[in-house]
This record gives C-alpha cells, sequence and structure tokens, in this order.
C-alpha cells in the first residue's frame, strides 16, 4: 500500500521545510500521500491542506496567550484525526510547543513520529530534551552542532542542513535584483523586514521607520524598500512611515529576497529573514522587540552568548544584534550607517556568511527522506 505522511507545519519557515520534505520523500515513494496543516509551498509540493499553517503563526511568550482556547481545540482534533487515519509517520515541522505534544500522544498510540528542526535546547529550558525524547522517533535538525544533543539520551538524530542553504544563491548581484524592483541601480539602498506576522510589525515598524529617518539625515540619497508579507500588514508601516517622514520608500508587495539581494545592508528582524539574509551573501543589522513581559522573560530564560541565527551559526558576534530596549532608531541607524560608510565591515560579514553557507548546503530534503526511510524500514 502507498505511504502516507501526516505533517503539521508551523511558521513560513515551517512551509519552506515541509515542501522541501515531501518533494525528497515523493522521489523515494512516487505514490505517496500528504496532508495536514501546510502552508502554500507544501501545498504546491503535493500536500493535501486540511488547516492552514497560518493558525500557527504566532510569536511571543505573551501573546499566545489568547489564542490558547484555539489552539488546544485544534490540537486535540488533529490527534484525533491522526489517531483515526493511522499514518505511517506523523512529521511535525517547527512549532515545538504544538507539535511535541501531539507527537507524543500520538507516539504513544504507536505511531511513528519525526520532528523536523530541532527546539532550541541549547539556548534555553535545556531540560526539554527528555520530554522530547518520549515524543520524537527521530530528529531531524537544521545545525551540525545539534544531533550530538539528542544522541547523549539516546535518541535518533541527524543533520540534514537547511534546504534554504540549497535553494539560494549569493552570487546574485544587486544590480540584477534592482532592475527587477524597478528600483535605480546607482547609490545605496536599505531592505528593511519588519516581520511577517502582525505582532513583529507591531512592535518593530516604528523603530525600523524612525532608524530610516536618522539614517536619512545624514547620508541623503539613501532609498529605503521594504517587502510586506501580507497585504493586510502594508498600512501598519505606512502610519509608522507617515510619523517619520523623509527618506525615499518603496513598499512591495513579498518579494522579501529580491528587496534582500537589492540591498547594500539590510535592518530585519531576528528569525528566519537573518538567515536567508546570510544565504544571499547580505550585511544586516539584526533587531528584536516585544511587549514587555515577553521581552523580561525572554531574557531570563534565554542563556547563550548570541540570539540571531547568523552568529549563533558563527559561532561569533559577526552581525549586531539589538534587542528590547536597545533596539531604539539612534542605535539602529548608528549600526546601519556603520555598514553603509565602510565596504570593509561588510565583507567581513559576508566572508563568514560564505563559511556558513557551505556547511548547511547538504541536500535537506534528500537527507530527510534518507533518514525517514531508514527509520520506516521501507
Amino acid at each position: 500500500m502507498p505511504l502516507r505522511f501526516a505533517l503539521v507545519a508551523g511558521e513560513a519557515s515551517g512551509d519552506i521545510l515541509g515542501a522541501a520534505l515531501i518533494r525528497g520523500l515523493r522521489a523515494r515513494y512516487p505514490d505517496a500521500t500528504f496532508y495536514g496543516v501546510a502552508g502554500p509551498r507544501m501545498r504546491e509540493a503535493g500536500c493535501e491542506a486540511i488547516e492552514s499553517i497560518e493558525a500557527l503563526s504566532l510569536m511571543g511568550l505573551v501573546e499566545v496567550l489568547k489564542h490558547l482556547p484555539r489552539l488546544l481545540k485544534l490540537r486535540r482534533a488533529l490527534v484525533e484525526r491522526f489517531s483515526a487515519d493511522k499514518p505511517d509517520a506523523f512529521i511535525g515541522i517547527d512549532a515545538p510547543d504544538f507539535n511535541l505534544r501531539v507527537e507524543r500522544d500520538l507516539r504513544d498510540r504507536g505511531i511513528k513520529t519525526v520532528h523536523v528542526n530541532s527546539p532550541t535546547i541549547w539556548a534555553w529550558r535545556p531540560n526539554r530534551i527528555h520530554g522530547i525524547a518520549k515524543a520524537v522517533d527521530l530528529m531531524l535538525c537544521l545545525y551540525p552542532f545539534e544531533p550530538a544533543l539528542y544522541e547523549k539520551v539516546g535518541m535518533r538524530a541527524a543533520c540534514i542542513g537547511h534546504p534554504l542553504a540549497d535553494q539560494l544563491d549569493d552570487a546574485v548581484a544587486p544590480a540584477a535584483a534592482r532592475r527587477e524592483l524597478g528600483l535605480p541601480e546607482a547609490g545605496q539602498v536599505v531592505a528593511v523586514l519588519p516581520g511577517s506576522r502582525g505582532t513583529e510589525l507591531m512592535y518593530l515598524s516604528e523603530p525600523f521607520a524612525a532608524a530610516a529617518a536618522w539614517l536619512h539625515q545624514r547620508i541623503p540619497g539613501l532609498r529605503f524598500v521594504v517587502p510586506v508579507a501580507r497585504r493586510d500588514l502594508k498600512p501598519v508601516f505606512e502610519r509608522a512611515i507617515a510619523r517619520h517622514p523623509g527618506p525615499a520608500w518603496q513598499l512591495l508587495d513579498g518579494q522579501s529576497r529580491q528587496a534582500m539581494q537589492a540591498a547594500d545592508v539590510v535592518l530585519l528582524a531576528s528569525g528566519t529573514a537573518a538567515l536567508e539574509c546570510l544565504l544571499l551573501g547580505r550585511p544586516m543589522v539584526v533587531a528584536y522587540r516585544a511587549s514587555a513581559v515577553t521581552e523580561f522573560l525572554a531574557w531570563k530564560l534565554i542563556k547563550i552568548q548570541h540570539v540571531s541565527l547568523p552568529n549563533i551559526l558563527s559561532n561569533a558576534a559577526v552581525v549586531p544584534e539589538l534587542m528590547g530596549y536597545q533596539a531604539t532608531p539612534e542605535r539602529l541607524g548608528q549600526e546601519m550607517s556603520q555598514l553603509l560608510r565602510h565596504p570593509v565591515l561588510r565583507q567581513m560579514q559576508v566572508e563568514r556568511f560564505s563559511a556558513v553557507h557551505r556547511e548547511l548546503r547538504r541536500d535537506a530534503g534528500a537527507l530527510a527522506a534518507d533518514a525517514i526511510q531508514s527509520l520506516l524500514g521501507r
């Protein structure tokens, strides 16, 4: 009988991972079927969406609480359905707080469980690994240092690299991207990415717009381009721009990668976008803002020296990180100004990024499929 895989992905990054995984599995099992919580890339790869990925696209510790009743109801419904369907494997992608409980319930019912993208046990709450070991048969890690953590507790784990490292090209010239976006090829361009979720824009649109105004006063002629992930979020940033007039702005519907490729420097929210920027070979400044309670809890719980993925993967302070109260318009502007004025600083970042890119380029979809094939013995 053809294999059936149930999947639950959270966030746009999970959609990218899920699509690569589906393509890798389909190469081995052409008749396999895939269904679950999916985004547009997963659907395009052949996954039947029984719920949209937007249902799990939430940020912050406190911000999730108001959605908790809906999330608990969704989780119960998925466990009931997958328990009745008995797929050959359940694959949870990202969203560990949601997926690990689903995985544990399904594993208790005899269903093989796979989790893609290790929770950040190396950053905070390391004791979570014991609960993960009870929920997950196979952990597919994106970063080379992670499998050893799971092997210490007897878990099966494999590093697959990152599908974005397979897909993205760091050799694209800014001029080509600028032509595609209708930007002048001459002059300096700053890409501003305040995040893809409403909560991110709520906290970052204002300091990012103010930082652009600060830069405009000191480096005339700068152009700013903003890829807005969803049309309903565009008014949020437009209001921030109106409160800080002066810079020349171009707002895009999506096209975040082209915007980064077109830029001399990128200002962005900490998260997967920072990894994409690294893989595209563009210098950056990273920031993060959230509610006061979320920021307080994060500072208490996070136990690592670096927060952004470029610095974690480089094991060095390659990229300026401005978190919480540090992310003021003036501080953001100063860090951006340093990169814009000094090509050597930009080149130093790019050289470190290239080394990380080579390490993560492993054909993630194929390696994931290999590991799952070994787990299933099929």
